[in-house]
């Protein structure tokens, strides 16, 4: 429960619904994530599960629900910025109409996060809705805001009540903001397809998704895989608690670049590349295994 959850009365209740809520936008949404999250103490799961759930449905604002239900391309802007709004000003008061909304201001308000992330997350979300192609200048700044930022939101709520000191929590953004990105550019490279063909937009602006060439699917990979290795050597610092499931996270997703790589080119652009449940299984266990003999 948030911090004020103890509390008696309305407020707590209502604290307690907000989170449960934004437990059941992860639980529809995300398989993968919702298994790390459960390898993290309770307290960190209901904060990372209140980000996540924000994330996602700003998400779906710019790529699911609000489109099919025939909302119009300025209405989709409309009601992505008083999303921004709302959360911004539940930043502010403490309290949002919003359940997910309401949320993730408790759980950023508790964690330090304010609109220095939150800005520039709903910038790239808003670029989404923007039809020109991205230009190769926008890609870095597009990945920062639409996953470095939730890593840097995450981390935040891994070092509630276990101050770093300056150099220990540079390194630890570090890893945090290539663990983003990696996660995203894996994301954009297993939707290459769907977002050109349906979306219509191109995240890899220097490539041509029609001619998806082997050399193609290298070059991202290994951009992916160094920003994996920049990741794990923080992994070890991080707090205990969060150590496992960052861990399990890490090796997903380097399960499925190195599936991505094993894939041929051709195959790639017409197929999501997942990792069975066994598999995610297997590598959560090993996460715990290895995270947990590693002390700080």
């Amino acid at each position: 429960m948030s911090a004020r959850g103890g509390e008696a009365g309305a407020l707590g209740r209502y604290d307690a619904a907000a989170e449960a809520s934004a437990a059941v936008v992860i639980a529809k949404y995300s398989t993968s994530f919702g298994a790390a999250a459960r390898l993290l103490d309770p307290a960190s799961r209901r904060r990372i599960r209140s980000i996540y759930a924000l994330v996602r449905v700003a998400d779906e604002i710019v790529d699911g629900t609000a489109r099919a239900a025939g909302l119009s391309e300025a209405e989709l802007l409309a009601v992505l910025d008083d999303l921004e709004i709302e959360t911004e000003t539940a930043l502010r008061r403490g309290y949002s109409a919003n359940l997910v909304v309401h949320a993730f201001a408790t759980t950023a308000r508790d964690a330090g996060i304010d609109e220095r992330l939150t800005r520039p997350f709903f910038a790239s979300m808003r670029r989404d809705l923007d039809p020109a192609p991205l230009g190769i200048d926008e890609v870095g700044p597009y990945i920062h805001g639409s996953a470095e930022v939730v890593g840097l939101m995450c981390l935040a709520v891994f070092l509630m009540g276990e101050p770093a000191d300056a150099a220990r929590r540079e390194r630890l953004e570090e890893g945090a903001v290539h663990l983003g990105a990696a996660f995203q550019k894996i994301n954009f490279l297993r939707d290459l397809a769907v977002d050109w063909h349906e979306l219509g937009r191109n995240y890899f602006p220097w490539l041509d998704p029609d001619g998806f060439t082997e050399a193609d699917k290298a070059r991202i990979l290994d951009d992916i895989d160094r920003d994996l290795d920049i990741a794990g050597r923080s992994i070890w610092e991080l707090p205990r608690r969060a150590r496992t499931a960052v861990a399990a996270a890490h090796g997903l997703f380097a399960k499925l670049a190195a599936r991505c790589r094993a894939t041929p080119a051709e195959r790639l652009i017409a197929t999501r590349i997942r990792v069975p449940d066994g598999e995610k299984l297997v590598i959560a266990v090993r996460s715990a295994i290895t995270a947990g003999g590693v002390s700080r």
